[in-house]
């Protein structure tokens, strides 16, 4: 197994994980119930990792990773309607929660 990701958090762990699913690459999360050892561990050995099953994967997994980041992320963008600065991956103001025009 090769590591190729390390996630901030688990539900982006899964989000990866599901992304990767979809495009055929088996992965496995480790260290998905680690969190409460932080501080402990230094952060890169207690946060959520992903592992392609098949290290013939790996550089597919690393591409598929690049492209959903990439895709994933933007410019932040201002709510019409409050003003607030939003992630350019929102598509709802989470301040006062209406929908972000695209």
């Amino acid at each position: 197994m090769k590591r190729v990701y390390n996630a901030a958090n688990l539900p982006d762990a899964h989000i990866v994980a599901g992304v990767l699913a979809e495009r055929g690459v088996r992965v496995r999360i480790l260290n998905a119930n680690a969190a409460g050892a932080m501080g402990e561990l230094p952060v890169d050995a207690a946060s959520p990792q992903l592992w392609v099953e098949d290290p013939r994967d790996e550089a597919r997994a690393r591409a598929v990773i690049e492209e959903f980041v990439r895709s994933s992320a933007g410019p932040p963008r201002n709510c019409p309607a409050c003003g607030e600065e939003n992630p350019g991956s929102f598509d709802m103001c989470w301040s006062c929660g209406r929908g972000l025009e695209a």
